[in-house]
């Protein structure tokens, strides 16, 4: 299968490495020149256009930091839907809007073609080992057809059911994750304000009913003080912006998630769109004063799992 993929970024760079890694034919696209020249120099192909891509491979994969930019790779000029045809795949990896990925989708499926929702959970040290989990909404065909590439970026890998439900179940975990977070460093910073040893207060939290994976990855990097998990506020922002739109189309009425939501725009407003993430606790080590770092932890993440072949998971139904 030759496939393209647009989108070099901190996921998309990570998640087409491992398919070149892998003996995979693949075609990659980016507007950073030198993204795209570090791919071809591991084994990749470049090409011009969205267009050019699918027109050349049988599957175009897209990981982009905003539905409006997948929006224009699809349906802008020179986009996918331009040599879109039977035969030809659409993967969405991208963080996307249920409701947009089922606009595209539409368009893309009325060519002939097929599309996937298949957004990616677990971190960017996950997705660079290929150790990754992924959510694939599709027909059932297409899911086994595309399994194997799915298996080499991912380890565990979920069909969600149809086009749309694998972005809906995505910004969910990442409400979720971004609970977590803001928990976590409110955590530290009363474990530290009671004087308690932050050492000692992250492998309490660790072994307890309270852990948690961002606990054991995002506490580790806000103790360093590097606060580097390769994910920026304003994705934080969008992703849980696009939970709140599932749930305002469900009709369900929220109310830790507003609040999540004027946080990180509060922390935007303060330290800027692009800032790491887990410097949401800067809010609060300023208004403690406290410094809430301790020796031995890493300055960022790495997967110390031996890359493996994926699976599918199958639901539990009693």
């Amino acid at each position: 299968m030759r496939i393209g993929f647009i989108g070099l970024g901190n996921v998309g760079g990570k998640l087409s490495g491992s398919l070149i890694r892998n003996g995979h034919d693949v075609t990659v696209r980016d507007l950073d020149d030198g993204l795209v020249a570090a791919a071809v120099a591991k084994g990749a192909k470049s090409a011009k256009s969205p267009r050019a891509l699918m027109d050349a491979c049988d599957i175009v994969i897209t990981c982009l930091p905003h539905p409006s930019i997948s929006a224009a790779v699809v349906e802008g000029k020179d986009g996918l839907l331009e040599a879109a045809g039977p035969g030809k795949i659409w993967l969405e990896m991208s963080t996307t809007d249920e409701a947009e990925v089922k606009r595209l989708g539409a368009k893309i499926l009325a060519t002939g073609a097929a599309a996937v929702d298949c957004p990616v959970s677990g971190g960017c040290h996950r997705a660079d080992t290929g150790n990754i989990s992924i959510f694939a909404g599709c027909d059932r065909a297409t899911f086994e057809r595309i399994l194997p590439l799915l298996t080499t970026m991912g380890r565990r890998v979920l069909h969600t059911g149809d086009l749309g439900s694998a972005s809906v179940l995505k910004v969910l975990t990442n409400y979720l994750a971004t609970a977590n977070l803001i928990t976590c460093a409110e955590a530290l910073t009363v474990a530290k304000g009671a004087g308690m040893d932050l050492n000692v207060a992250y492998e309490a939290m660790k072994i307890s009913s309270g852990t948690s994976f961002v606990h054991e990855t995002e506490s580790q990097v806000i103790l360093n003080g590097s606060r580097d998990i390769s994910f920026t506020m304003d994705l934080v922002l969008k992703d849980i912006g696009l939970f709140q739109d599932v749930a305002d189309r469900a009709g369900v009425p929220l109310e830790i998630n507003p609040l999540m939501i004027q946080i990180f725009k509060d922390g935007i407003a303060r330290y800027g769109a692009r800032e790491l993430s887990p410097n949401i606790i800067k809010r609060l080590e300023e208004a403690t004063g406290l410094d809430i770092t301790a020796p031995g932890f890493p300055a960022e993440m790495v997967d110390d799992e031996p890359e493996e072949t994926g699976y599918e998971v199958v639901p539990h139904r009693g």
